[in-house]
């Protein structure tokens, strides 16, 4: 069994089983924020090469992470960061219309209402059952339709997409796919090589275990030159080594990147985060946590709980939402749990557990004999 558990903490006893909320700090990470705080303490620590190094190791890490180029690695500060810079740069028209999915994360779906004040049509996919399949994509789709954004994995609902489906779906038609990774990136490979999306968001303090106010983006290069959009940011255009007031032409993605690129509290500690998982392997990492999960849906059942989200594969996640037959006392529940030193999450009457590598079997032992025993 891996040993990834000895990778963080301590806990002091606690279990955390809420990553799809927030994921803890591996040490490496811990040190890497240490050693900033350090330099910001004594300035003459930190040297000048770090306002280049710093965003570029990240991007460098980002880039492996989901098969890209590190040069077209958007860096940002959330999943709202990455959706805005979209809603700034298509070229959208009135008439046209962005089409969402109705019960998706609130980020994914009000980042795109302000294009309504310019006559563009967003509009809801109710779908008939979780996660929204690609005939359902195909049959919402009309001849205005432009864009489609979805989340990888729902937050409230613990089911995946298929984005080689939709995504195909979406290409034939000459739509755009923009996808929220926030609940997956992490805990599920991808490579954008060979995975037909356009755009890709993700905030970086849950599966990818960073700090908050972390994100990325990355938007096809093609369809990134098409932007009505035009950020400045004047270390991403300076030319050593005179500065000059200028505008370049071959600043790439890096024009977009969030301000403060060299933000070295965050951002050394998120790289080093991104680079222990690389080394752990994400399709490592991803055996792993399903093997947790399915743990977790076995022991539930035996329980006497009631599953919300999938149970099998491929439309399961690592969050597992279920309820209590009386849903009311899911609440009660939650805080005895809590109470107990374990940590999951309460959400619209349901109760969610989301594990992750620096879980143990033995936890899900505990936790889920703890459950049936408050069942």
């Amino acid at each position: 069994m891996p040993g990834y558990a000895d990778d963080f903490g301590p806990f002091d006893g606690h279990i955390w089983l809420n990553c799809a909320h927030q994921g803890p700090l591996p040490r490496p990470a811990v040190e890497q924020a240490q050693k900033a705080l350090q330099q910001k303490a004594a300035p003459h620590r930190l040297p000048r090469s770090a306002f280049e190094e710093v965003p570029a190791r990240l991007k460098k890490a980002l880039g492996a992470l989901v098969g890209c180029e590190s040069d077209e690695v958007i860096l940002g500060n959330s999943t709202s960061y990455g959706l805005n810079l979209l809603v700034q740069g298509l070229r959208l028209e009135e008439g046209d219309e962005v089409l969402l999915i109705d019960g998706d994360f609130p980020a994914t779906v009000i980042s795109w209402l302000p294009l309504r004040t310019k006559g563009v049509v967003v509009r809801l996919l109710k779908p008939r059952r979780w996660p929204p399949t690609a005939d359902e994509i195909q049959d919402a789709l009309t001849d205005r339709t432009r864009v489609v954004c979805s989340s990888w994995v729902f937050s409230f609902f613990g089911c995946a997409i298929d984005l080689d489906a939709i995504g195909k779906v979406c290409h034939d038609r000459d739509v755009i796919l923009v996808v929220n990774g926030s609940q997956a990136m992490g805990a599920r490979d991808l490579n954008l090589s060979k995975t037909p999306i356009d755009a890709l968001v993700s905030c970086g303090h849950k599966w990818l275990c960073g700090p908050y106010g972390t994100g990325f983006a990355w938007i096809r290069p093609d369809l990134l030159e098409t932007f009505k959009y035009e950020q400045a940011y004047w270390l991403a255009h300076m030319a050593p080594p005179v500065p000059a007031y200028e505008l370049h032409d071959d600043v790439g993605a890096a024009r977009y990147d969030v301000f403060g690129t060299a933000n070295f509290l965050n951002f050394m500690t998120w790289t080093a985060a991104i680079e222990y998982l690389l080394d752990k392997g994400i399709a490592n990492i991803a055996k792993y946590d399903d093997g947790l999960v399915e743990e977790v849906i076995n022991r539930l059942r035996s329980a006497g709980y009631r599953l919300v989200s999938p149970a099998g594969q491929p439309d399961r996640s690592t969050l597992v939402l279920f309820s209590h037959e009386d849903a009311e006392r899911n609440r009660l529940i939650y805080q005895r749990l809590e109470e107990e030193g374990v940590h999951v999450a309460e959400r619209d009457l349901k109760l969610r557990i989301s594990p992750h590598l620096y879980n143990t079997p033995q936890q899900i032992d505990k936790v889920t004999t703890l459950l049936a025993q408050l069942a």
